[in-house]
């Protein structure tokens, strides 16, 4: 066994990002709803979701290079949001809330991560979650998906005190676990936050790209026997 432990990104990784975000998104909606809190002046027709997540994507994408932390693009990617779709200044906060407590509760698992999860485990290796965001939204997620109970350990950014791919985070997390950078494998959907910043405490890595096959693996199936694990 080359690997003593395997940690594992949860967002994409081993929950569906897309489906998550639009189920918390749709829930945040009908709470404005009921809030009666309402566009103004807007066309009823435009594609929200795919406002908000675009919107979503940038700031991720800008928080993988510096320019803000995964806390900051919490709170700015609801506002900018409202803001641009015309929703008043009071409908930021709850629709932020609403968001967070929905996303808390999404747990759509990605194709085959249950299955990988039960079987890296049953093989001895010591499973951890390496995330970035809240750690009681995503360890409630991972309950409720089913896949806390495999894992020793969550380590997640908010907890940690450092984004991925800060090489303090990984740091931190092999420190937490007495081991070395050698003795685990990284696993996770992003070059930037995952595996560059994994390879640069020195960890081995899985690139998972499961939308463009340009990856180590398109699919998490795909762990088992291309890493011979």
């Amino acid at each position: 066994m080359k690997y003593k432990a395997i940690f594992l990104d949860i967002d994409d990784t081993l929950l569906d990002y897309v489906p998550c975000c639009k189920e918390a998104f749709d829930r945040s909606m009908e709470e404005l709803k009921k809030l009666n809190i309402r566009r103004l002046g807007s066309d009823e027709e435009t594609n929200l979701f795919q406002i908000f997540f675009d919107i979503a994507e940038r700031l991720f994408s800008e928080a993988k290079h510096g320019k803000y932390t995964i806390a900051e693009v919490m709170d700015l990617y609801p506002r900018e949001f409202c803001e641009r779709v015309g929703y008043p200044s009071e409908a930021v906060e709850p629709f932020t809330k609403a968001f967070r407590r929905a996303w808390g509760d999404t747990h759509v698992l990605v194709s085959g991560a249950m299955e990988v999860v039960v079987t890296l485990h049953a093989r001895g290796y010591r499973l951890f979650a390496a995330s970035n965001s809240f750690g009681h939204l995503q360890r409630n997620r991972l309950q409720r998906a089913g896949l806390l109970a495999y894992l020793e350990d969550t380590y997640i950014s908010m907890d940690i005190g450092y984004d991925k791919p800060d090489i303090r985070f990984f740091q931190e997390a092999l420190h937490r676990c007495g081991l070395q950078p050698s003795e685990v494998l990284m696993v996770g959907d992003s070059m930037t936050t995952d595996i560059l910043g994994a390879q640069a405490v020195g960890m081995d890595t899985c690139f998972l790209d499961r939308r463009e096959g340009k990856g180590d693996i398109g699919s998490l199936s795909q762990l088992l026997d291309r890493f011979s694990l």
